[in-house]
């Protein structure tokens, strides 16, 4: 049995009061970042790996089932407004297709045939590099898909809870996160899903600053596409340029990103 699946450390659930509740899922929940930590060669591996194929113009797929599919799909959602880069840089792909990000569809994650022709929609090619995300490291959708990539000459990582897997075996660049039993039994979105998470804020972040999309400690390639990214922006350029907040909103009304306004500086 998987460690993901293996029993609880706690029992009676439903006997304990809400403290009781909330203080045990936070003792287990402390134990995320130390198996992260544990796994931080292999991300390093990963992402240098990414690094080479986004900086030659490649993209990152995600390819996932469930709570990892979703999680995928969120990760690539926020790379655009977090980075500036294009859309289509970062897909998340979800068993079950864009439904299933708000709804379950019932076994999607069963056919390991289907990655591959959702990866194909994407014209994917051998510049490309594509991440299987999987808590349990044995879901079909993922397996299948990862051994298609690597058959066509597409460069395969993964993020798994699990030692030992399937999916990792058949990923070049796998990630094991060993994350141990679940709070409730089985329920992985739970630390699995945290570890996940973490594993790609890591994998992103690392990404685009090697790749020139932070500078210093700043956003400064962020969509300015509300008034509190507007606001952030402004204070970005009054930190850097030492100016006034309506000398930063000028500029960036007339360079329309962090960046641009910094290059137009005067000398």
């Amino acid at each position: 049995m998987s460690t993901t699946e293996s029993s609880s450390l706690f029992n009676n659930l439903e006997s304990l009061s809400t403290r009781e509740l909330l203080t045990g899922m936070n003792s287990v929940d402390q134990t995320v970042p130390l198996a992260v930590a544990q796994a931080l060669p292999q991300i390093e591996a990963l992402v240098e790996a990414t690094v080479a194929r986004l900086g030659a113009g490649g993209r990152l797929f995600y390819i996932g089932a469930g709570t990892s599919g979703r999680l995928g799909v969120l990760d690539a959602s926020e790379c655009p407004p977090t980075f500036g880069v294009p859309h289509g840089v970062v897909v998340g792909l979800i068993a079950g297709g864009d439904t299933a990000i708000r709804k379950a569809v019932e076994n999607a994650e069963d056919n390991p045939q289907q990655a591959w022709r959702d990866l194909q929609e994407y014209d994917i090619t051998a510049q490309d590099i594509v991440v299987g995300i999987a808590a349990s490291g044995r879901t079909p959708y993922v397996i299948g898909g990862l051994e298609q990539a690597r058959h066509h000459g597409v460069a395969t990582g993964c993020i798994v809870c699990n030692a030992g897997s399937a999916v990792a075996a058949v990923a070049e660049f796998p990630v094991e996160v060993v994350t141990g039993p679940e709070f409730v039994t089985g329920s992985t979105r739970l630390k699995a899903g945290t570890a996940q998470k973490l594993v790609l804020n890591m994998l992103t972040t690392a990404t685009f600053i090697r790749l020139g999309r932070v500078k210093g400690n700043k956003m400064v390639d962020m969509q300015l596409s509300n008034a509190k990214l507007v606001d952030r922006g402004e204070r970005m350029l009054m930190d850097e340029l030492q100016i006034s907040q309506d000398e930063a909103a000028d500029l960036l009304r007339q360079h329309g990103s962090v960046r641009a306004a910094l290059a137009a500086r005067p000398s």
